[in-house]
């Protein structure tokens, strides 16, 4: 399988930060106690933001991640 270009890995990070921070701001609006399975959400989305971050910067220097 052909590995992700940058772009494509930038472009994924955008959606991902943007669906995550819809749910954030969603939630705040609401006012009321979040749901659980929307804070299993968010955190799902903070992991594969983590992810995506290292991958970037894995391929943008040559070096493993952490």
């Amino acid at each position: 399988m052909p590995k992700a270009t940058l772009a494509e890995l930038q472009t994924l990070l955008e959606r991902l930060t943007t669906e995550q921070h819809a749910l954030i701001d969603s939630a705040a609006r609401h006012g009321e106690s979040i749901h659980r399975a929307e804070l299993r959400t968010i955190a799902e989305l903070e992991n594969a933001i983590a992810a995506v971050l290292a991958l970037i910067d894995e391929r943008g220097t040559g070096r493993p991640a952490r």
